[in-house]
C-alpha cells in the first residue's frame, strides 16, 4: 500500500513539473511569437527614431517579442499619434512622441486627448538642442550670429520642426529673450530642415543634437551654443545660450513612451520595467551618450504628473506666444 501511495506521489510530482515545463514554455514562445510596434510620430532620423530603434533592439534581443519601429510622420506628429490612440489596448502599439505631444492639443481640436486617450509608460530621455550653422558660415559665436540679426532685421532666417513644436516655442523664446528679429522657417522633420541648412538655403537651425551629429563631426555643420542650462557631454567647448549674452533662457525637449489608454496596469508595469532595463543596459548608455541623449528613466506616477504639468506649462507658453498651427 505505502508502494502504490509512493509511485502516486512519484506521479503527481512528474505531472506538476510537465505542466510547469509547458507553462514556461508557453509564456516564452507567447513573449517570442509577440511583435510590438513603436510608432514614431515622425520622419526617420530624428532623435526619436534614433531612440525608438535602440530600444527595439535592446528590448527584443533580451526579451523575445519582436518590437519593430514603424515612422508615421504628417501633421505635426497627429497622424501617428492618432493611430496609436485608436490602437488595441494590448501593450502592443506604443506611441514615441516628444514634446509635441503635448503642444499639439493647444493649437487644434484633435480627435484624442493627450492626458485621456493615453497611458503614460516612462519618460525616456532628455533631448538636448542646439543652434547651429553651416560650417562655411561666418559666424562662429552666437553673438556674433545674434549681432548680425540685429544689424538686418528679419533677413537672417532660423529653421527647425514645425510649425507649432517645442522647437517653434523655442525658437520664439529665443527671439524674444535676445530682442532680434529672425525670420523662423519650419521644416516638416528633421531631415529636410537639416538638407536646408547644408544647401544654404537658411542661415541656421535649431533642433536635436541627434539629428546634427554626423554633420558636426564631419564639418558641414558648426553649433554655436546649446539651449540647455549646462553644456552637454559630447560637445564641451560648446557654450550655452546663457553663455552667449542671452541670460535667463533656456530650452529643451524630451521623449516618452505611451500606450493607448485602458492597456492593462500589469502590461504597463512589464513595458516599465523593459524600458528601464534598456535605458540602464551598459552598451545601450553607451550609444545613448554618443548621440547626446541623456536617459531619465522616470515611470508610472511621476511620468504622468511630469506630463500634465508640461502640457500646463506648454499651453501658457503656446499662449503667450500667440502661436497658431498651420
Amino acid at each position: 500500500m505505502n508502494f502504490v501511495r509512493h509511485r502516486f506521489v512519484q506521479f503527481g510530482a512528474a505531472l506538476l513539473a510537465v505542466a510547469i515545463l509547458a507553462g514556461s514554455g508557453l509564456e516564452a514562445w507567447s513573449q517570442s511569437a509577440r511583435t510590438i510596434r513603436l510608432v514614431v510620430p515622425y520622419q526617420p532620423g530624428g532623435g526619436n527614431d534614433i531612440l525608438a530603434r535602440l530600444m527595439a533592439e535592446q528590448i527584443s534581443r533580451v526579451h523575445g517579442p519582436a518590437v519593430v519601429v514603424e515612422n508615421r510622420a504628417g501633421g505635426g506628429s497627429v497622424i501617428g499619434t492618432e493611430a496609436v490612440s485608436r490602437a488595441v489596448p494590448d501593450g502592443n502599439t506604443l506611441l514615441i512622441p516628444n514634446s509635441d505631444f503635448i503642444i499639439t492639443p493647444h493649437l487644434r481640436k484633435l480627435n484624442y486627448n493627450a492626458l485621456t486617450s493615453f497611458e503614460p509608460i516612462c519618460y525616456l530621455v532628455d533631448l538636448p538642442l542646439l543652434v547651429v550653422v553651416n560650417g562655411a558660415s561666418p559666424y562662429r559665436t552666437l553673438a556674433e550670429f545674434l549681432d548680425a540679426a540685429r544689424a538686418r532685421p528679419g533677413d537672417l532666417t532660423l529653421a527647425a520642426n514645425g510649425p507649432a513644436t517645442a522647437y517653434h516655442i523655442a525658437v520664439d523664446r529665443l527671439r524674444r529673450a535676445a530682442k532680434v528679429d529672425i525670420t523662423f522657417v519650419p521644416y516638416p522633420g528633421t531631415a529636410p530642415a537639416v538638407t536646408a541648412l547644408l544647401g544654404d538655403h537658411v542661415t541656421s537651425y535649431l533642433g536635436s543634437y541627434a539629428a546634427v551629429m554626423e554633420q558636426l563631426a564631419g564639418g558641414k555643420l558648426r553649433a554655436l551654443a546649446t539651449p540647455s542650462m549646462t553644456r552637454i557631454a559630447p560637445l564641451p567647448d560648446v557654450p550655452t545660450v546663457n553663455e552667449s549674452g542671452v541670460p535667463g533662457y533656456e530650452a529643451g525637449n524630451w521623449i516618452g513612451v505611451f500606450a493607448p489608454a485602458k492597456t492593462p496596469r500589469e502590461t504597463i508595469s512589464q513595458l516599465s520595467d523593459w524600458f528601464t532595463a534598456a535605458l540602464n543596459a551598459p552598451e545601450v548608455k553607451a550609444k545613448l551618450a554618443i548621440q547626446g541623449l541623456l536617459p531619465a528613466a522616470t515611470c508610472g506616477a511621476d511620468f504622468a504628473a511630469f506630463v500634465r504639468k508640461e502640457y500646463e506649462a506648454y499651453g501658457d507658453a503656446v499662449r503667450e506666444a500667440n502661436i497658431k498651427a498651420e
